[in-house]
């Protein structure tokens, strides 16, 4: 990585703590609601940066402990009688229990951030939330680590193709080569693959499978057989890039088109999967329906599909998909960290135009193209034009790749080096 040095927060004795983007997200939310939720897939950090940025005095307490969950399901309002706030409950989706009287509790003290929330299964626990918490908790979706934050660039904007500012970004950035930005994919975005605790992949992916089936998906969905489910888990991960085409999935696992629609639903609410729609206005009359779906962690995505190394996977048959996977990812990311939804959609219109990505923002259209090129030339945005049609006021739009600079493509769009995300 040129001009790049990794960079990490000693913590304890042999545990490295990476400092997240988020953090500051987080220290806003909780002086503003009552609650604090951060949610996420597992093993993203969820519980080690809520614990690094609390006060000294926050009491931490985690449902994962039997005995502690027993009590918090059996005995609410003992369970709060023994821990009092400041207080971190982790794996809050064990004990739905408690959501009712952390309410009446935060009612009575009327503080902000006085409960800080953990949850690694959005989709059992969003609706108890919802019910219980309205108007008075802050929900935070955490992923994995993300390019800036692995080489700490301290980069806490989120994206969006702006001159300026990526002019700016690039005197201060280096550039990222291919085989690095591949070294990077397959290892994924666990913080724990780079905490230096010498984790093998291969055995920590295995692993994580493993937490992810029988904790998550049989535990607290209506999910049966493991197996097919994995078969399932595999086919999507294949696929990623593409549209969603559930009598594919379906005939490839061996399961009604209905329960693929389920399972993919399971994905994306734990995070796994994120779905990207297709852009509609009322000046279209005909659109694209089917989402695309890309998976978060770019290392998962490649243990499941059975590469190798970085070097296969580069050369291989999926490469130009989990490279556009991987961007994405990030571009999400860098929303998720300053507390906001990432407002993407993807286009495709009868006559086979595609766009990449469209970001909306401020009532503006910026075309995005994702291409595993050094060099990609105007043939790139060709498709761009059909946005004309939209009544949109369209913004800049670019072509995200490997090159090492940052170019002019023609006056509205420009080449953008990886690195600037």
């Amino acid at each position: 990585m040129t001009n790049i040095k990794l960079k990490f927060i000693l913590v304890g004795v042999s545990l490295l703590y990476i400092k997240r983007i988020i953090e500051k997200t987080i220290k806003k939310t909780s002086d503003t609601f009552r609650v604090l939720l951060v949610t996420g897939p597992r093993q993203v950090g969820k519980t080690t940066v809520l614990r690094q940025v609390s006060e000294p005095n926050r009491t931490y307490v985690s449902l994962d402990d039997p005995m502690i969950r027993e009590l918090a399901v059996n005995d609410p309002v003992l369970f709060l009688q023994r821990y009092k706030p400041p207080l971190l409950i982790d794996e809050i989706q064990y004990a739905p229990q408690l959501l009712p009287y952390i309410k009446i509790n935060v009612d009575n003290s009327g503080k902000n951030g006085e409960y800080w929330l953990t949850g690694s299964q959005m989709f059992h626990l969003m609706r108890n939330v919802s019910e219980s918490l309205a108007g008075r908790v802050g929900i935070i979706p955490l992923l994995g680590l993300s390019y800036n934050e692995i080489y700490l660039q301290n980069n806490g904007a989120a994206f969006i193709p702006d001159k300026d500012v990526l002019l700016s970004k690039a005197e201060t950035k280096g550039s990222v080569q291919l085989n690095e930005t591949f070294n990077l994919i397959f290892k994924g975005s666990m913080p724990a693959l780079y905490a230096g605790t010498n984790i093998e992949r291969e055995m920590f992916f295995s692993s994580y499978i493993g937490t992810y089936l029988q904790r998550d998906v049989r535990d607290l969905t209506q999910v049966g057989d493991e197996l097919a489910f994995l078969r399932f888990l595999s086919s999507v991960a294949a696929r990623t890039a593409q549209e969603v085409n559930y009598a594919d999935l379906a005939k490839d696992t061996g399961i009604s088109a209905p329960t693929a629609k389920q399972w993919m639903s399971i994905l994306v609410t734990s995070g796994i999967v994120h779905l990207i729609q297709p852009y509609f206005n009322n000046a279209l009359k005909r659109m694209i329906k089917s989402p695309k779906m890309y998976f978060l962690d770019t290392g998962l995505c490649a243990y499941l599909t059975k590469w190798a190394s970085p070097e296969t996977l580069e050369t291989g048959a999926m490469s130009g998909a989990i490279f556009e996977t991987w961007v994405v990812s990030e571009i999400i990311k860098s929303y998720y960290n300053v507390g906001r939804q990432a407002p993407l959609y993807y286009y495709r219109d009868k006559e086979q135009r595609e766009i990449d990505l469209i970001i909306e923002r401020d009532n503006r259209l910026h075309p995005i193209e994702i291409k595993k090129s050094g060099s990609p030339n105007k043939d790139a945005i060709r498709h761009f034009s059909a946005l004309n049609k939209l009544g949109m006021e369209l913004g800049m739009g670019g072509v995200i790749c490997l090159s090492e600079n940052l170019l002019p493509i023609d006056k509205d769009n420009w080449i953008i080096p990886v690195s600037l995300i």
